[in-house]
Formats: structure tokens, C-alpha cells, sequence
């Protein structure tokens, strides 16, 4: 498939803060698909997945935990965020291509094996999909603040009044997004990072269209394949671990759902976070996955 894509312009991202990682780049199918890594690269993997409108500057604080911890952290940005290419038509993304993406820069570019999952709003719709197609190649699974719809339950009003905004607004503002899933008040700089993928609308087709391709009725063409990935997970006999924060009004019903279909599945709640809690809390959620790696969660 080629689409044509836009590329930010690298010196949008020269003043990040606290994020002082180089980028790197794999081809996916055509299209660049950025990361960022710490640690030692012998290390562990650990694979972090950001969602919608946020990318791999979301996991700033949690990365150098990581990397401190002697794990190979690896954050991505997915397919139209952060520095990776941004497909101009909201035709051109689906819920199968995106997991394709991250398929092949987790497997064909970059040959994991033995992977942490991490994977919040988006990160777990994606995530969990592949873990539930190639469980041989994840050691565990860290689901914070996501989920893995299929469609057959309705989603509220005001979620749909959301999807609705998100598309059609003239003007999307991505920082403003981020800054209400927090519970933190972000820094100036902080939310000029959030934007600075985006030099104008034309780039933004990937967080206008993101919340369309979640599955809202059972027919939904993501529908069958998510269905089958539940069927995967009731069946999942590796280490699993429920990271919620405690105060985010989006995915917080998904937390018992998941620790109850995930057999053996641990749960620990993050306090004081919002729906991003990366922001919110990141050096605790590091220690999290820290502690649920060596064993001691």
C-alpha cells in the first residue's frame, strides 16, 4: 500500500524537555516509523505503546527507570504521531494497518523476542492484538489505562460526542487533549512538545481519525479479529499485570474486565493519575514494570 505521508520537520523537535533520546527509524511497509531506546541493548525488551494524540515523548519519564533497571527500553511512535510518518487522508488508517506497523517494527525491523508489552489507550488496542497473534514472541503483558473493544457492548454518549468533536474540529488542539487526561498541570514546554508533531491541520489526520477506528458496533471491520484476540487472551499463560491509574474516567471499566478474562492476571492501582498517567505518575509506573519484570509484583 502506498499513501502519501508528510514529515514533520526535525527541527520542530529541537526543544524537548527531559527527552534527549536520538531518534531512530524503521521502514514499515513504505512508510518511516520512529522509536526511541534506552538501556543496555542486550537488555530485556520492553516495548512501550502510546495512544491517541500523545507519541513516544509520553514516556520520558519512565524510560530512564527502565533503563536503570538494565532493560532494553523501546518507545515507538506510532504510524501519524511524533517524528513517524503521517499519512495525509484519515482513509489511509485502519485498526488492521496500525497493528501491522507496529508488527513489523517490532518484529521485522527490529527482531523481538522475549517482550514486555507496555501499552496504554491506543498502545493496548494494538498491543494486546499482537500479543494475542504471536504470544511466542511476549514474555509478559502490561496493560495501563486501555482496553481491547470488540464493539458488541455500546460505547457512552459522551465518548461518541467526543469521536464526533475530534474528527470535525477546525482546529484540533493536541496539547489541550493530552492536558485533560492529566490530573498534573503540564509546563508550557511540556505541551509545545505534544504539538510540535503537528505543524499544522494537514498533519493531524492520524489523531482525528483514531477514536473513529475503535469498534463501536459488533460489525465493525476490527470487530472479529478482536474477538478472536479475547479468545487468545482467556487462554494467556504468561505473567499479566493490570496497571490502572486510579482516576481515569476513559478505559477505568476495563480494568476489571481485563484482570478477569487474563487467567492469573495481577492488578495494581497507580494513585494520583489521570487517564495518562505516564504524566501523571511515570516514575512510579516505571517501577511498576520494573518490579513485574524481576518478579516482584
Amino acid at each position: 500500500m502506498r499513501v502519501r505521508a508528510l514529515r514533520t520537520p526535525q527541527d520542530r523537535f529541537a526543544a524537548l524537555p527531559d527527552f534527549g533520546y536520538p531518534p531512530r527509524y524503521a521502514d514499515v511497509g513504505g512508510l518511516r516509523m520512529a522509536y526511541v531506546a534506552a538501556g543496555p541493548p542486550d537488555g530485556e525488551p520492553v516495548l512501550l505503546l502510546h495512544g491517541e494524540p500523545s507519541w513516544s515523548f509520553l514516556y520520558r519519564k519512565v524510560l530512564p527507570v527502565l533503563a536503570d533497571a538494565g532493560l532494553r527500553a523501546i518507545a515507538a511512535d506510532l504510524v501519524g504521531f511524533g517524528r513517524s510518518d503521517k499519512p495525509a487522508e484519515m482513509s489511509d488508517h485502519s485498526y488492521a494497518r496500525h497493528v501491522e506497523w507496529v508488527r513489523a517494527l517490532a518484529f521485522d525491523a527490529l527482531g523481538l523476542s522475549g517482550v514486555t508489552l507496555v501499552g496504554q489507550d491506543w498502545g493496548g488496542l494494538i498491543g494486546l492484538r499482537l500479543v494475542a497473534e504471536h504470544p511466542g514472541r511476549f514474555a509478559r503483558v502490561v496493560a495501563a489505562n486501555t482496553g481491547l473493544p470488540t464493539g458488541d457492548h455500546p460505547m457512552p454518549e459522551i465518548w461518541l460526542r467526543f469521536r464526533e468533536v475530534v474528527r470535525t474540529a477546525p482546529v484540533l488542539g493536541i496539547s489541550r487533549l493530552v492536558q485533560a487526561g492529566c490530573r498534573s498541570v503540564l509546563a508550557g514546554e511540556v505541551l509545545a512538545a505534544y504539538e510540535a508533531p503537528f505543524p499544522d491541520e494537514s498533519f493531524k489526520a492520524g489523531p482525528r481519525v483514531m477514536p473513529s477506528l475503535v469498534p463501536t458496533t459488533p460489525g465493525d471491520p476490527a470487530s472479529a479479529a478482536n474477538r478472536a484476540a479475547w479468545q487468545q487472551l482467556s487462554a494467556w499463560d504468561k505473567p499479566f499485570l493490570v496497571a490502572f491509574s486510579d482516576s481515569d474516567p476513559i478505559t477505568g471499566a476495563m480494568a476489571p474486565i481485563l484482570k478477569a478474562a487474563v487467567p492469573g492476571a495481577a492488578e495494581t492501582v497507580i494513585e494520583g493519575a489521570g487517564h495518562f498517567l505516564q504524566e501523571d505518575a511515570g516514575e512510579r509506573l516505571g517501577t511498576v514494570i520494573v518490579d513485574f519484570i524481576r518478579g516482584r509484583t
